[in-house]
């Protein structure tokens, strides 16, 4: 009998001895520099937002935050590296709408946006302007509507590409109100604004970072904004939801996303200090000045979200056959 006690107890010390590795790295993290992944390339909004971010965590976290570039695939090979990352809180993903909803809707990227990640913090969302040129005969979305109407299919629109987010964005305001437009592909947003201004496009959805100051010169007329609110950089634009279709919202937004099996302590510290990174005043000013509005949802909110924003835009790609 004594020596079945002996080993009872010779387990449980062995047990608690396995669990204090993992529990002390929770509660020293993080011990060393933490990269913080960006699907895209250096110097698009998400690359700026992300080193603007990093920079005030480095300095809550105590250790160097890394901004590594992983470019290409639609953001799925930058997205598929940190949910193959080691589950320790040291690999992070700024993650978009199009890592976690639309570019898994669209083809198999090798992660599911849901299972493999857990969001450790919302930071924002851009929404965009249904952006019009001065010369276009409506000068509101309802006129729009109606013109479609009456002329399906005649009507364009110019998107940074097949699938991207304002190509999708189209497609779901022809499906809610129940009309055609033509859809005009460019390589990019930069050379399809070009377009819209010159006149050769009539419509365009862009991000409202970028819009704004052309409708305020007059070189573009914006018809609505695509948020669940007014835009604070357009007050007086109503929302398309405003503008006699309720429930519609697309926006670019962005959060730090772990690998789903990063540790609750590892989690909470992550998700405190960019809290209080983004509560900041000077960076609240900041992201009002990159166009970002802050999203002061949870992390377990967030996560709800993304469920519900990866089950939207499969419906969305799925009604415009547009899965690869």
């Amino acid at each position: 009998m004594n020596r079945f006690r002996r080993l009872s107890v010779s387990l449980a010390i062995l047990s608690a001895a396995l669990g204090v590795p993992a529990l002390c790295a929770a509660q020293v993290f993080p011990a060393r520099p933490v990269t913080l992944v960006v699907p895209y390339p250096a110097g698009g909004s998400a690359d700026i937002l992300a080193r603007t971010v990093g920079q005030k965590l480095s300095e809550k976290l105590g250790q160097p935050v890394v901004i590594e570039n992983k470019g290409g695939a639609g953001t799925a090979i930058g997205a598929r590296h940190v949910a193959e990352a080691a589950p320790d809180g040291y690999t992070l993903l700024l993650g978009t709408v199009s890592s976690h909803a639309i570019n898994p809707a669209m083809s198999k990227v090798g992660y599911d946006p849901v299972r493999d990640f857990v969001a450790v913090a919302p930071l924002g969302s851009i929404p965009f302007v249904l952006a019009a040129y001065p010369g276009t005969p409506y000068q509101t979305l309802p006129e729009l509507l109606a013109a479609a109407k009456r002329q399906p299919g005649t009507i364009s629109y110019a998107s940074a590409g097949p699938g991207t987010s304002n190509h999708l964005a189209g497609e779901m305001l022809a499906s809610a109100a129940g009309i055609k437009l033509m859809h005009v592909p460019y390589r990019g947003s930069a050379p399809a604004l070009a377009d819209v201004l010159a006149g050769h496009v009539p419509l365009m959805f862009d991000l409202q970072a970028t819009s704004a100051a052309y409708v305020r010169q007059g070189k573009l007329k914006a018809l609505a904004v695509t948020g669940a609110q007014r835009s604070a950089l357009l007050p007086n634009v109503p929302t398309v939801a405003e503008s006699g279709l309720p429930g519609y919202e697309v926006s670019a937004w962005f959060a730090v996303f772990a690998p789903a099996k990063v540790p609750l302590p590892v989690q909470k510290r992550l998700s405190d200090s960019l809290t209080e990174v983004l509560h900041a005043p000077d960076m609240l000013q900041k992201l009002r000045e990159l166009g970002v509005e802050p999203d002061a949802r949870s992390p377990a909110e967030f996560n709800t979200y993304v469920r519900t924003e990866a089950e939207k835009y499969e419906r969305v790609v799925k009604a415009a056959d547009l899965a690869r």
